[in-house]
């Protein structure tokens, strides 16, 4: 049984005439004939009976004529729901995104999707680098925005504009108001770093290799899996931290946290996505939307 079965079952029903409802729906008589035929010879019934020169219903067609018409009403929502979710009227997406992705970087730019498409659902999930790969790998997530490079090769990567790394101090601290920091001075101090497996932490340890240093020569007094953390265990203490400027915007402009000057790189975000998974309208048009 097809769709345009139903169809034409119901304009021969609604009409009592197969030539009129063939010509309503722009087809020969005989493809009419022939569709009603088809069904009657597939289920072994009598849709319609022939009363003069014209046609009634049996009692199975008027029983079937409802279901049929059901069908056909389930069938219309169904194609319109797939014009709103081509259309970008309604439907949703799942992402996910390391720490400071999600708490700095991705908010103002999700609001101006929503305004922009306001029927689609944003589901955002938080993790570290390398658990948001993990995810879109799954397929527990459709897109993920991360700080860390992925080498993964079931993952398309995007490169994307992102931040730049800051090495911050509390106050009281002595490297506060010093020309410029040797990198040798780093191996004196004692440091407050996030996790491993986080892209602050590996973009930090890429930074300190072109330095000449490793994250072993550092005395590294905490590991904190948080942003939040390290900033308020920073603006206690007596450590350094190497953190994003997003990140530490607002300490910075209270005064809570100081940026110390050294020549860290900027890095870039990365978007990913599984290559076997089809990218939906949802999809391409939120990340031309952070892209702008």
């Amino acid at each position: 049984m097809t769709l345009e079965q139903l169809r034409i079952f119901i304009a021969v029903a609604e009409k009592q005439h197969v030539t009129q409802a063939a010509s309503g729906l722009n087809l020969t008589q005989s493809a009419t004939s022939a569709a009603i035929a088809a069904l009657e010879a597939r289920y072994g019934i009598k849709l319609f009976d022939r009363v003069g020169r014209g046609i009634v219903l049996t009692q199975t067609g008027r029983d079937f004529l409802n279901e049929a018409r059901g069908v056909m009403t389930r069938a219309k929502a169904a194609a319109q729901v797939l014009d709103d979710l081509a259309g970008l009227k309604r439907g949703s997406l799942s992402l996910a995104a390391s720490q400071t992705i999600a708490n700095y970087w991705l908010p103002p730019r999700a609001e101006t999707f929503r305004k922009a498409y306001p029927g689609i659902d944003l589901h955002v999930t938080m993790a570290n680098t390398e658990n948001v790969a993990q995810a879109v790998y799954r397929g527990d997530a459709d897109l993920g925005f991360v700080e860390g490079e992925v080498d993964d090769p079931a993952l398309a990567v995007q490169k994307m504009k992102g931040d730049s790394l800051a090495v911050v101090v509390g106050p009281g601290h002595p490297w506060i108001g010093k020309a410029r920091i040797a990198p040798k001075l780093f191996t004196e101090a004692r440091w407050i770093l996030r996790e491993p497996g986080s892209g602050t932490r590996s973009m930090f340890e890429a930074a300190l290799k072109k330095l000449g240093l490793k994250l072993s020569d550092l005395n590294v007094q905490l590991e904190l899996p948080s942003n939040e953390a390290v900033c308020s265990a920073v603006e206690s203490g007596d450590c350094a931290a190497a953190i994003s400027d997003l990140v530490v915007a607002r300490s910075l402009a209270a005064g809570a946290l100081y940026r110390v000057k050294v020549e860290l790189p900027t890095r870039s975000f990365f978007v990913l996505k599984h290559k076997e998974r089809h990218a939906s309208h949802a999809e391409r048009a939120l990340l031309s939307v952070f892209q702008m």
